[in-house]
């Protein structure tokens, strides 16, 4: 398989990457305003049970323990899903590490053997296959970047959208400054 085609099919993989991460990252900056929320109504309600404890019956002292009881309940509901949610925004940019690391031992050793069947084994072809390879592992490497850029500005509401042309733009640069 050409580099290209290698290029190719690992462009079209994480070509929904960046959105997937966007609405996880989203999400969860929802559950932490969730969890915000709650805790303002749990401060709220403690301070008015601490401040009216001496003048409210049993039974009222009973329903804003329980309106707090069910407010903690929730707050640790939104936090397990937010973990939840975190786990598999990490599986997912694992799977793609994984890919990427697989390919790139896939394509290495068809270089290796293009070589090895090769005849006509000049250092031109072989510089033409070097400046490939060189321009795959940039490529893949300019991916795995970004994708921890997004990773590591989940938690900001001031990330990009990596889009695949952005990311083809990044990498001609980058191929451009190699040659």
């Amino acid at each position: 398989m050409a580099a290209g085609m290698y290029l190719e099919h690992y462009l079209d993989s994480i070509e929904n990457l960046p959105f997937e991460l966007q609405r996880n990252f989203n999400l969860m900056r929802d559950l932490d305003q969730r969890t915000e929320d709650l805790k303002g109504q749990i401060d709220s309600l403690a301070k008015d049970y601490t401040s009216n404890a001496r003048t409210l019956s049993s039974e009222q002292k009973l329903t804003i323990l329980r309106q707090i009881q069910q407010s903690y309940s929730k707050s640790k509901e939104f936090g397990d899903d937010k973990v939840q949610l975190a786990m598999q925004t990490y599986e997912m940019v694992d799977k793609h590490i994984r890919r990427l690391d697989t390919d790139l031992a896939r394509f290495e050793a068809d270089l290796k053997e293009k070589q090895i069947e090769s005849t006509d084994y000049d250092s031109t072809s072989s510089k033409g296959k070097k400046s490939m390879y060189l321009k795959w592992c940039v490529c893949a490497h300019t991916c795995l970047f970004l994708m921890s850029v997004c990773l590591a500005s989940w938690h900001t509401s001031k990330y990009q959208i990596i889009t695949r042309k952005n990311y083809t733009d990044a990498v001609s640069s980058k191929s451009i400054q190699m040659q």
